[in-house]
């Protein structure tokens, strides 16, 4: 639940800063100056592009959420099985052990998002940020019943 709150309130101060931005590009245009209008011009599709991706954000981790309670009313979300170092951090070796069990589950059956959704976590715990939420956009959509290329 906390990082629900932290994310809605990071996005209403980012949204808030998006209007400001929006504000200021608004002022530099009505100044008359070319160049201010220009860097006004700039200013005010900012905020649109920070929207863009901030919906895009917020898509993604609503789609992964609703996976995640999907599978965890199944009894199928992976168990926490990694070693932890003296400050609590994953193991690496053990983040690698997993990661590989994963990945030999979805090489097994490519087309089942639960295993494509364990592989993403297998990823994210093995701190490979990118890969994990490449994953996660495949069972998102296998989820959906979209065709994925590999």
């Amino acid at each position: 639940m906390g990082g629900k709150i932290t994310y809605f309130f990071l996005a209403t101060v980012l949204v808030l800063v998006f209007g400001v931005v929006a504000m200021e590009g608004v002022l530099l245009m009505l100044t008359g100056e070319p160049a201010a209008m220009g860097m006004g011009a700039v200013a005010f599709l900012l905020p649109g592009v920070g929207g863009w991706f901030l919906w895009k954000n917020t898509l993604f981790a609503r789609r992964a959420q609703r996976l995640a309670r999907e599978l965890e009313a199944e009894g199928g979300l992976p168990v926490d099985e990694l070693r932890r170092t003296a400050g609590g951090r994953i193991d690496r070796d053990s983040a690698d052990e997993v990661f590989a069990k994963r990945r030999a589950e979805t090489e097994d059956r490519p087309d089942d998002w639960r295993c494509w959704f364990r592989l993403a976590v297998a990823y994210h715990d093995a701190r490979d940020t990118p890969r994990a939420r490449k994953a996660m956009q495949r069972a998102i959509a296998l989820h959906a019943g979209r065709t994925v290329s590999a």
